[in-house]
């Protein structure tokens, strides 16, 4: 191997290797935003082939400005990677909760369907 050849690899091979991983941090790992999400919890199932997540539906409504009256309903899809607040979410179908969860740019399979990874219960109150 030629002295130039060695030492463009000995350079080229540690950066893509930096690049790849910053890549893969930013584009899976990091959280892009947070925030809070309140309505009717609809369901969390545990769903997957090779990697079972569990998975849920919050529905939030709404009032459309254009249309005077007009109520819209918003679904909030979402994941969830503690299994202990999944089974706690599975018993509360049907409450309004607020739902504290973090964005990240794309899913992972053992983390989720979604982007949106709900970590915690911030409030919760019976429909009425």
């Amino acid at each position: 191997m030629k002295p130039g050849m060695k030492k463009f690899l000995s350079i080229s091979i540690p950066v893509v290797v930096v690049v790849l991983a910053a890549f893969i941090y930013f584009r899976f790992y990091f959280v892009f935003g947070e925030g809070v999400k309140a309505g009717e919890l609809n369901y969390v199932v545990r769903k997957g082939v090779v990697f079972k997540t569990y998975e849920g539906k919050l529905i939030q409504s709404g009032f459309r400005g254009q249309k005077a009256g007009a109520v819209q309903s918003y679904e909030f899809e979402f994941s969830v990677d503690d299994e202990e607040l999944a089974r706690e979410l599975m018993l509360k179908g049907g409450e309004v909760v607020e739902l504290h969860y973090k964005e990240y740019f794309s899913s992972l399979w053992w983390r989720g369907y979604s982007k949106f990874v709900v970590d915690s219960i911030v409030g919760e109150r019976p429909v009425q």
